[in-house]
C-alpha cells in the first residue's frame, strides 16, 4: 500500500511556514454540484470563463460547500476577500451565468457586496486531488461543524495535500496546515480578533513563500499577533518586515536548507523526493 502524502510529511518533519499558496485575492464561489478535478477545467463554460477572469486580474478562484454536502437554499454565495486590506464580502448570485457580471476590483479597491458577517474557514475536501483532503479534511470539516464552530466551508484545492487537514482564514489570507478541530477553532477565532495564530501557519498567501517565512520568523521572535501589523519587503538574501503602526522594521536572513524537509511526497502517489526547506538564520532589528 502507498503512504498518504500527509503521513509521509509528518515523518519527515517537514517544516509549514513558507508552503501557503501566493494569492492576494481570493474569491469563494458556492459550488454544490461535483467538483472537477480543478477549477480551471470546470465544465460549466460560465464558471470556467469567471476562472479565467479572476485568474487574469489577479484572484484565486476556490469552490465551496457547506460541510457534509448539507441541503443549501437561496442563490449560491460568493465570497471575495482582499488579504492586502483584511476585507471580505459576500454576494448572492442568480446562478453561474451571473458570475460574467461580477466586477472583480484591484487589490485595495473597495470590492462589492456586503462585509462578511463572520471569519470564513475554508477546509480543503478535495478529493479528487488527493485522498489525504478527502479523509482528513472532510473528518476536520465535519468535526467543527459537530461542535458548533460557525462558518466552515468545504473547498476545493488550497495546495499543500501533503499538510492535511489544511484551511484558509479569510479575509486574513493565513493558511494552516496539520489541524484538529481544537487548532482549527483557535485559528479561526484569533483571525476573528484580527490576530494570528503562528502555530501550525503556513503563511499568509499575501507575501511570497520567503515572505511568509519572515513575517512568521518576525512574530515568533516579537510575540507580535496584530494580522494587520505587519508588511513584508523582498531583499537579496530574506526580506524585511515593517511594523506599520510604530516603524520598527527587522531584516530576516533565509538560507535553503537542502537536507531539512527530509524525504516527502508532494501528493499521494507521487514519489518520494527530498524537498528543500527555507530556513531562518536571523532575525536582526533595523535602526
Amino acid at each position: 500500500m502507498i503512504e498518504r502524502c500527509a503521513v509521509l510529511a509528518r515523518a519527515a518533519d517537514e517544516p509549514l511556514a513558507g508552503t501557503a499558496p501566493v494569492a492576494t485575492r481570493w474569491a469563494g464561489l458556492e459550488h454544490r454540484a461535483a467538483w472537477p478535478d480543478s477549477v480551471d477545467s470546470h465544465p460549466d463554460p460560465a464558471v470556467a470563463g469567471f476562472v479565467r477572469r479572476a485568474a487574469a486580474r489577479g484572484w484565486r478562484v476556490v469552490l465551496i460547500r457547506r460541510p457534509g454536502r448539507r441541503t443549501a437554499t437561496g442563490r449560491p454565495r460568493l465570497i471575495l476577500a482582499d488579504t492586502t486590506t483584511a476585507l471580505a464580502t459576500t454576494l448572492r448570485i442568480d446562478g453561474p451565468g451571473a458570475l460574467a457580471d461580477v466586477p472583480l476590483p484591484e487589490a485595495g479597491a473597495p470590492l462589492p457586496g456586503t462585509p462578511v458577517d463572520d471569519t470564513p474557514l475554508l477546509v480543503c475536501t478535495h478529493g479528487r486531488r488527493d485522498r489525504c483532503c478527502a479523509i482528513d479534511g472532510r473528518a476536520l470539516a465535519g468535526a467543527l461543524v459537530e461542535s458548533g464552530e460557525p462558518d466552515v466551508w468545504e473547498c476545493t484545492h488550497l495546495g499543500g495535500h501533503r499538510f492535511a487537514p489544511t484551511a484558509l482564514v479569510l479575509p486574513t489570507g493565513y493558511l494552516y496546515g496539520r489541524l484538529d478541530p481544537e487548532t482549527a477553532a483557535t485559528a479561526r477565532k484569533t483571525a476573528a480578533a484580527g490576530e494570528v495564530q503562528t502555530a501550525l501557519c503556513r503563511g499568509r498567501s499575501t507575501w511570497s513563500h520567503a515572505g511568509q517565512v519572515a513575517e512568521l520568523a518576525v512574530r515568533e521572535a516579537t510575540g507580535l499577533r496584530d494580522a494587520n501589523a505587519l508588511r513584508v519587503v523582498a531583499t537579496d538574501h530574506g526580506a524585511e518586515v515593517h511594523h506599520l503602526d510604530n516603524g520598527r522594521r527587522w531584516a530576516v536572513d533565509l538560507a535553503h536548507d537542502g537536507g531539512g524537509a527530509g524525504p516527502c511526497s508532494t501528493s499521494c502517489g507521487v514519489a518520494v523526493l527530498r524537498r528543500e526547506a527555507l530556513r531562518v538564520t536571523a532575525v536582526r532589528p533595523l535602526p
